[in-house]
């Protein structure tokens, strides 16, 4: 049965993947300053509309022109964050009254809100630090980890414990392979986006009509040279370290195909197909839509959808190492212990039953 808590994980989750997508959504259509302050808009709960107050706003932030589309996108991301960190307290609220019940989660719900309150410090220094390309791809994952771990509570959560065969450890240290390298690869895809080199390369499978193009990769990958201050709005690397940054991507998305396709073989090989499948049919979605990106020079729904693609194949593999971690207690469930069999009195001797 459902403990206590999981409806309301279930919907934090599914608001999760709202908040991640907005931010998708943000940042593609350049409002990430739509806002110059935090938390509100030119000093107000919400974007100005009033001439009244757009002439206060223009006084208050003379060097930040109003750009009300700009503003309500970045607000109504705001919003929904702030709703998800309320239902985030509540769980973990919640987790602690029902802490005495056999299996309730604790320190999970209590690590998904200090993860959520670094979420809104990161969100605060994206506005203020001007779209820092460390912090907004800080952001970016801090998004991503708290999407992680909702959905990790809700299975938690759920009660249902699925039959699954007994597995070898090496393809569960296998399965947390695959699901690190997703993790890398989604922070090489916030900083292609934080850095704005997504179309550097529009041409595929080669860059620039070559398969290696002029690169710069020590500027494309130094997080310490970067001064705080500038609005990178835009982004402030030229075009080879541009490069560098997008075919490293590639490189990385081939990776983790390699490692996931070898994952997905292994999972069919011991019995869990239906994983397997999953696994499959997310990569293709997501390779798919990375290569439209470039292909199509980078439209607004692929792109925003690419996000949720790394977002849904991070969480296949969140579901595949939490359901193998559950066919290791079926292994141990299922094994007799060896001590039982031995008569405590001797050493080593079987204690068998007499005819």
């Amino acid at each position: 049965m459902a403990k206590p808590g999981y409806r309301l994980a279930l919907v934090a989750t599914l608001l999760a993947v709202v908040v991640v997508l907005l931010g998708a959504y943000t940042r593609l259509t350049h409002a990430g300053l739509g806002c110059p302050d935090w938390p509100g808009c030119y000093g107000f709960l919400s974007v100005p509309m009033s001439e009244d107050k757009q002439s206060l706003a223009a006084l208050r932030f003379p060097d930040a022109p109003l750009e009300v589309h700009k503003g309500w996108n970045e607000m109504v991301h705001r919003y929904f964050a702030g709703a998800l960190g309320l239902v985030i307290l509540g769980l973990a609220v919640q987790a602690i009254r029902h802490r005495a019940q056999p299996g309730q989660p604790l320190k999970l719900p209590l690590l998904l809100l200090l993860v959520v309150i670094a979420q809104a410090a990161f969100g605060m220094w994206t506005v203020t630090l001007q779209l820092w390309p460390q912090v907004v791809t800080a952001h970016l994952l801090g998004g991503f980890t708290t999407l992680s771990l909702l959905f990790l509570l809700t299975l938690r959560l759920s009660g249902r414990q699925p039959k699954i065969p007994s597995v070898p450890g090496s393809l569960r240290t296998f399965a947390l392979i695959g699901m690190i390298a997703v993790i890398f690869q989604v922070a090489l895809g916030g900083w292609v986006s934080s850095n704005y080199a997504a179309v550097a390369c529009t041409d595929f499978p080669t860059c620039h009509g070559q398969w290696w193009p002029q690169m710069d990769f020590a500027n494309a990958f130094n997080l310490t040279h970067h001064d705080i201050g500038p609005n990178y709005l835009g982004g402030m690397l030229y075009g080879e370290a541009r490069t560098a940054i997008h075919l490293t991507h590639r490189l990385g998305a081939l990776s983790v195909t390699l490692i996931l396709l070898a994952l997905a073989w292994q999972l069919w090989r011991h019995g869990l197909a239906r994983l397997a499948g999953l696994l499959v049919a997310a990569l293709a979605l997501q390779i798919g839509l990375g290569i439209s990106n470039v292909l199509l020079n980078l439209p607004l729904v692929v792109a925003v959808a690419h996000n949720g693609g790394g977002a849904l194949l991070l969480l296949v593999t969140v579901l595949i190492n939490h359901r193998l971690h559950l066919s290791r207690g079926v292994a141990v469930a299922r094994d007799p212990a060896p001590q039982a069999l031995l008569n405590p009195n001797t050493t080593g001797r079987l204690d068998l039953p007499r005819a």
